[in-house]
């Protein structure tokens, strides 16, 4: 059987409860012992198997009762209003990991969050500067999401770090910083995190996981 063709690109933002620099994405167990999380990206460039994602803004919220790799979580996607129904088809099918190899991004967390809530379709203004180590997101009765630089808690002086994991199933580099989350009436996901960790980058990805950029 053929197999249905994707890749996606663009700028990408998330969050999670964990305290700066998230101990997961070195291997180690989340700061609380649970983990909650949002993720949020712009498609510059996409394709689904002939139907085009260029400019659509998506993402999901997350929550696990302990780490991810521990499995049965939660997961909620939200997309642009102004989707067609091919578009949401394909969104929703790329985020459930279905046209994902093994051990990549999309097949991992749908493999680990099997609790799917129901998908939210709305208005979405979403900014993300990476070079800034900047990002807005807000999702209209869902979630609002803002990310900005670490600073020294004694001088005020941006802290900034860029890290680079040669072999990440997510990104290749990410620029590390700040965020604060809060869901809204619709999330069937609840969030309320103040300055914990996010991380901002270039995401790019097809069936096989992530594209070198």
């Amino acid at each position: 059987m053929e197999t249905t063709k994707f890749e996606i690109r663009g700028p990408a933002f998330a969050t999670c409860n964990c305290a700066w620099g998230c101990p997961c994405q070195f291997n180690a167990l989340p700061t609380t012992g649970r983990c909650e999380a949002l993720w949020a990206m712009r498609i510059d460039k996409g394709n689904f198997n002939g139907v085009r994602l260029d400019g659509l803004v998506w993402g999901t919220l997350f929550s696990w009762p302990g780490a991810v790799h521990e499995g049965n979580g939660k997961v909620q996607l939200f997309l642009e209003e102004q989707a067609s129904a091919d578009q949401r088809q394909a969104l929703e099918t790329i985020g459930a990991g279905q046209v994902s190899a093994e051990g990549t991004f999309f097949q991992i967390f749908a493999a680990m969050a099997p609790h799917l809530q129901p998908s939210v379709t709305a208005a979405i203004d979403f900014d993300c500067d990476i070079e800034a180590g900047k990002a807005h997101l807000k999702v209209r009765d869902l979630v609002e999401a803002e990310g900005t630089p670490i600073r020294n808690k004694i001088t005020g002086i941006e802290s900034r770090s860029r890290v680079v994991l040669p072999g990440g199933f997510e990104y290749r580099e990410a620029e590390y910083i700040s965020g604060d989350t809060l869901t809204l009436d619709k999330a069937a996901i609840k969030l309320d995190l103040k300055e914990s960790h996010a991380h901002v980058y270039y995401a790019a990805w097809d069936n096989d996981g992530v594209i070198a950029v």
